[in-house]
């Protein structure tokens, strides 16, 4: 405890009911304001300040207002006069946690005013934290709305329909990425990626991908090159050398009937022949960051029926327990694509996650993250 008071009666005083009270700390006694000062700055323990505001190098309300400035995290009680009630009430309001009357303080009072200024200045530096962390989080939140993906489509002829879950708690934004651009010559080229792990690193390469591969496409680089420069990406932008990405990419010809192509270690992918569903899989190649510039990849023209639609995503969709010891796997997921054949695409979509993550429940539900997308010419 720190006592900063001028007056040596009014310091016996408050000596003698420290002694008399059931506080167990010592007590520190300076003159002035000065002197309370250099103590604060050198003090690393918690302190409480027993204030008098009639000092002789400062008066009134500015005395509470420096020590708050000196040592922020410092529990304040004001000394008063008899006459000064008014006064006490404003120095809380400027920051003091108590004010203690001096001609009727004895040692029950001290030691409750003491003891509750500690905690009302715990409660104040916690709430304090709290709001600063809500802040963060919500301008956090604000970043990564701003880094999510907003399909490029140039008409109406095509859609995309996507939905995004990432696994990590309180995230926006995970390793999983996609998007879809529409190029001036009428073309749809559209990715699909999963970074491996979970984390915040994670999801910023994420990021960096997808933008790297929306520049690629609007530079107008060819298909394979593209994959070729998003691993030259990863391997420079990521901090493990253990970490990889698998990709599928996907260039559907100007209102066509095939699409090209290229998979770097992703699962495969649906088509949708009105309500029929055939899984497919395209070539596929290395997964990128595995063996840096030894990858192979090649396209694959796959035809799509009339109306036909491609539904891809990454292996949380299909990685979720659904047992002790079983899993939905590729083939559980066609089985629910095919139960779901006749409905249009958000919907399907929609049910693809949500009875996925309804299996999964009873067992720790989609641990990793999730993307799909479902991408055609004309609607559904």
């Amino acid at each position: 405890m720190l006592l900063v008071e001028d007056d040596s009666g009014d310091a016996l005083l408050v000596e003698e009911m420290l002694a008399d009270s059931d506080l167990d700390s010592s007590l520190t006694w300076c003159k002035s304001l000065a002197e309370a000062q250099r103590f604060l700055d050198g003090c690393t323990t918690p302190v409480c300040v027993l204030l008098d505001l009639h000092l002789p190098d400062v008066h009134g309300l500015d005395a509470v207002t420096r020590i708050v400035h000196t040592a922020p995290d410092a529990a304040i009680v004001v000394l008063t006069g008899t006459a000064e009630g008014e006064a006490g009430l404003t120095a809380v309001a400027t920051g003091a946690q108590d004010y203690l009357v001096k001609g009727r303080l004895d040692p029950e009072t001290l030691s409750r005013a003491v003891r509750y200024a500690l905690q009302r200045k715990q409660v104040e530096r916690t709430t304090a934290a709290l709001r600063v962390n809500a802040l963060m989080a919500q301008e956090n939140a604000r970043l990564e709305r701003g880094l999510l993906p907003v399909p490029l489509l140039r008409d109406d002829n095509f859609q995309a329909v996507a939905r995004y879950e990432p696994g990590r708690a309180h995230g926006l934004l995970s390793g999983d990425f996609y998007d879809v651009v529409q190029t001036a010559d009428g073309a749809v080229h559209a990715v699909i990626g999963d970074v491996s792990g979970h984390g915040a690193a994670e999801a910023a390469l994420g990021v960096c991908l997808r933008v790297a591969w929306r520049t690629a496409v609007l530079c107008g680089t060819e298909q394979l090159e593209q994959v070729r420069l998003l691993e030259e990406i990863l391997v420079a932008e990521r901090a493990d050398p253990h970490v990889f990405a698998t990709v599928t990419s996907l260039d559907f010809a100007p209102g066509g009937r095939t699409v090209q192509v290229v998979r770097a270690g992703h699962p495969g992918l649906l088509v949708r022949d009105h309500s029929a569903v055939a899984w497919e899989e395209p070539e596929v190649g290395m997964a990128l960051g595995l063996l840096p510039g030894l990858g192979r990849w090649s396209r694959t023209e796959l035809a799509l029926p009339p109306g036909g639609q491609v539904v891809l995503f990454t292996d949380g969709l299909f990685e979720g327990r659904t047992g002790p010891s079983s899993r939905l796997g590729e083939e559980g997921l066609l089985a629910l694509a095919r139960k779901h054949g006749t409905l249009r695409a958000h919907a399907f979509v929609d049910a693809l996650v949500d009875e996925a993550a309804e299996g999964a429940a009873p067992y720790g539900g989609l641990a990793d993250d999730v993307a799909v997308l479902h991408l055609g010419w004309g609607t559904r």
